[in-house]
């Protein structure tokens, strides 16, 4: 589907510029915004790596596995039968503190690895309600360290790139508490067999 966007989007802006007479205008942005994609490219990898190690040092050295004794009250309240195996809340522990950290790309392999085990407990039927909040706490996430949006604004020059970390603190505790909610709500409607 977002194949379809990306391309509609482009044949717009092409109609658009030959229509309205801006084909070198176009032909400007094009070659100035993949020169600005390259170099955004490099600055997040940077970036993405220290923080990536960061946590694989996090995860070989244990200190994952004291993040998720911290977290487990709380996830346990949210997870009731992932709480009974280890491996899973470890892993959903491990993407709630990537996650924490800013770091959505590590997040995201991780969290695949802890929807797939969350999955098996239901013995990969429906879509279970455990399931479907992970994803709603994964994808709304709070961010304590908004480290991917701070490497953007350090590349486009902002003088203190995290300076947004307020903003972010409410807006994300915020999505994260309005996603729950909604999960919770919406699941009183649910059929029974889907459950």
């Amino acid at each position: 589907m977002m194949n379809y966007l990306w391309v509609g989007m482009v044949l717009m802006a092409c109609v658009t510029a030959c229509l309205t007479g801006r084909t070198a205008e176009l032909a400007a942005a094009v070659t100035d915004g993949a020169g600005q994609a390259v170099t955004l490219c490099l600055s997040l990898a940077g970036i993405m790596g220290l923080w990536s190690g960061i946590l694989e040092l996090m995860q070989q050295s244990g200190l994952c596995k004291r993040i998720t004794a911290v977290l487990c009250p709380v996830l346990k309240l949210l997870f009731r039968r992932a709480a009974k195996d280890d491996r899973t809340m470890e892993r959903i522990a491990a993407n709630v503190t990537a996650n924490l950290l800013g770091l959505s790309n590590a997040a995201t392999p991780i969290g695949l690895q802890a929807a797939d085990r969350l999955y098996q407990l239901y013995d990969r039927k429906g879509a279970p309600d455990e399931v479907l909040q992970f994803i709603i706490l994964n994808t709304t996430s709070i961010q304590l360290i908004p480290t991917t949006v701070a490497a953007v604004r350090a590349s486009l020059g902002a003088a203190q790139p995290f300076d947004i970390m307020p903003a972010v603190w409410g807006a994300s505790i915020f999505s994260v508490l309005t996603g729950m909610a909604a999960a919770k709500l919406f699941a009183r409607f649910r059929p029974k067999e889907q459950l």
